[in-house]
Parts: C-alpha cells; sequence; structure tokens
C-alpha cells in the first residue's frame, strides 16, 4: 500500500518493530530516560532553547494548549486563516471565551504580512496572534518568517500550528521569535499519532502565569512540574515514545538541513509530476507546501470514484478535500518517511486511473 495523505502518514519499519516492545512502568527509571532524551533531542529539531514538552494527545490537542495556557476569557486575538486549521484554531479560541478577529484568505491563498501589519495597527488591543504555518486543507505553507516579524514589530504573542510542517518545513522558533509552537507525531516525525509536541518561549509563560482559560489536562505547569521529575502528569503512549526515540536518531543521522532539503525537492517533484498529467494545482504555486500538494480534480471526473479506484485496484491512498473543498480537490502527502519513488509510484498510478474516471488531457 502506498498510504500518500498528508497523515497519519507511513511509519519505517524500524520504528514500528521498537513501537511493539513491551509495556515498561511509564513511573519508572527506564521511561524516565526515554523521556528526558527524547525532550532534549526535540530542541534540536524544534530550532529552540525554549522549553519542550510531550503530551499524548493530537495536534488539535496541541493547539488546544496553546490557546489554554496563554490567554483567558475575553482577550482579543488576531487569528490568520487560509483553511481548515486555521479556522479550526478560530474555534478553538472562540470555544473558551476569545473574542476572535479572522483575518480570512480565499483557500488556496497564504497571508499577506503586510494586512496582519494593518490588522494590528487598527486594532491595538489584540493579545495574541494564532497562525497555521502549513494549511494541509489547501496545500499551501504561510510565510512564518515575514508573518513573525510582523508580530514582532507590535510586541503581541504568536501562536504557530506547526502540526505539519515542523521537522519537515523550516520553522525557527527562536530565531523568528514564535512564543508557542505545536506539532503532531504522524506528521514528519515517522510515528503513529498519539504524541504532541511543544514549545513554550518565555514570553509565552508571563502570558501563562496570568491566563485564566480553564485547563487541567493540558496545564503545561503540570507537564513542567513533572518532567523535572523524568515523569509526564498523565498516563503517556508509552510505545509511540519507543517509536519517536529512533525516529528522531533517523532524523539526526540524516540531518535537518537535509531533511528541508529532501522534502523541497519531493514537493517541486510532485507538483511537476501533476502538471505532467495534465492536472491544475489548487494552492498558488509561490507558497505550495512541500508536504502536501493539493490537486484540482478536473471537471467531470468524480474525485471520490478516483480516490476508491486508487485504492482498490492500485493499492494508493490518496485524500481528498476537506470542508467545503470535499469533491473539488485531491491531496497527495509527501513528509515524513517519503522518498521520491513513492511519489513517482503515485503519479504511475494516477496516470492509469485517470482516464478510467473520465479523464483526458489536452
Amino acid at each position: 500500500m502506498n498510504l500518500r495523505i498528508p497523515g497519519p502518514t507511513p511509519v519505517p519499519p524500524r520504528v514500528l518493530e521498537a513501537s511493539a516492545r513491551p509495556m515498561i512502568n511509564h513511573r519508572g527509571r527506564e521511561f524516565m530516560g526515554i523521556l528526558e532524551r527524547v525532550t532534549r533531542r526535540l530542541k534540536e529539531f524544534f530550532l529552540t532553547q525554549n522549553d519542550v514538552f510531550i503530551l499524548t494527545t493530537s495536534g488539535t490537542g496541541a493547539m488546544e494548549t496553546a490557546v489554554v495556557n496563554t490567554l483567558s476569557p475575553g482577550d482579543r486575538v488576531l487569528v490568520i486563516s487560509i483553511g481548515a486549521f486555521g479556522d479550526r484554531f478560530a474555534n478553538i479560541a472562540e470555544a473558551y471565551g476569545a473574542e476572535v478577529s479572522r483575518l480570512d484568505y480565499e483557500w488556496g491563498k497564504a497571508a499577506d504580512p503586510e494586512d496582519v501589519r494593518r490588522a494590528l495597527a487598527a486594532d491595538p488591543t489584540i493579545k495574541a496572534v494564532l497562525v497555521t504555518h502549513n494549511e494541509t486543507s489547501t496545500g499551501v505553507t504561510n510565510p512564518l518568517e515575514d508573518i513573525a516579524k510582523v508580530v514582532r514589530e507590535f510586541d503581541k504573542l504568536l501562536l504557530v500550528d506547526a502540526v505539519s510542517s515542523l521537522s519537515a518545513i523550516p520553522v525557527r522558533t527562536d530565531d523568528w521569535g514564535l512564543d508557542f509552537v505545536a506539532t503532531g507525531s504522524q506528521k514528519g516525525w515517522m510515528v503513529p499519532p498519539a504524541l504532541a509536541m511543544v514549545s513554550v518561549s518565555p514570553r509565552a509563560w508571563e502570558a501563562h502565569a496570568k491566563a485564566k482559560m480553564p485547563r487541567f489536562y493540558f496545564d503545561i505547569t503540570a507537564a513542567k512540574s513533572y518532567l523535572e521529575r523524568g515523569q509526564t502528569p498523565w498516563t503517556p503512549a508509552v510505545s509511540v515514545f519507543y517509536g519517536l526515540d529512533l525516529a528522531l536518531d533517523m532524523m539526526a543521522q540524516e540531518g535537518l538541513e537535509n531533511i528541508f532539503a529532501r522534502h523541497r525537492r519531493i514537493g517541486q517533484f510532485t507538483r511537476d509530476g501533476v502538471k505532467s498529467l495534465g492536472l491544475k494545482l489548487f494552492a498558488d504555486e509561490r507558497f505550495a507546501s512541500d508536504t502536501v500538494t493539493a490537486v484540482k480534480v478536473p471537471e467531470g471526473v468524480d474525485g471520490k470514484a478516483l480516490q476508491r479506484l486508487c485504492e482498490d485496484e492500485y493499492d494508493l491512498i490518496i485524500a481528498g478535500g476537506q470542508a467545503k473543498l470535499g469533491g473539488k480537490i485531491f491531496r497527495i502527502g509527501h513528509l515524513g518517511f517519503v522518498s521520491q519513488e513513492d511519489v513517482k509510484a503515485a503519479l504511475d498510478v494516477l496516470a492509469k486511473a485517470l482516464p478510467r474516471v473520465g479523464f483526458s488531457a489536452r
């Protein structure tokens, strides 16, 4: 099976094998060693000296962690949304009582830092900016470094959903001044779902000390106090920790900059291959993601029928569109444990399957 969705992503056989080890005492010395080692090494990939915590939850849980630990009900926040996950960030903040100002973009486009500057200048009461770095629903990567520069000009808190970017696309936490960064194990980290990793800056800790949103499971004060004794506050996904421990070894051997270069190369290969089939990209190619490519479903083609055919007869699994893009796009994931050969195999299948669902390249 060729799993080409933007997450969960394929897991290397060695990591799967490591994940199958027997359980251990999550309050014991062996797990303490794993937790300390993995936490320390994660900082190398976050490119940060800030605190890093590992939570047993999904990427959405990590986004909720960012919100509830830094904000209070009634706080005004600016949410930059270019797709489904930007909308989700806004919905989480609203659910906890924040007053959300949305800076929405047409899906397929990236945010403009100048729009962010104008929005912050127009409303000095805004406390924080929330942004999704890599929007998997549309295949677009926001210009996070440039957005961060603007946010720093206005001295606002910056909360970043880097669930599908960190470890595959550059996220320079300290250099860019990112205050709270969230990612998830099932994306570029090459391990199964269940772990989320977050980094917390000194500015975020200052905000945390005043934050009044309700929190219990996602309270980073608890995460910090337990980490100091080599534990997590709640029962961790021990098996996924085993896998992450090995995956980080594999990633270190490849080297972070080499990982970035591999994703850039494969991202371009995917986009070029899609266009060579006579298909059109959905995203503004200037900001096209190097972890997922969104493709317009051709006129007259049933996108769901294409997905079913690819899976049932060719063992290729591609993702459909989300929310208002359902049936309008399909998506090819290429992050984490992926090679150019994996993508070529997917493109070869599409070349065979597309004519069978009524597509004829002109």
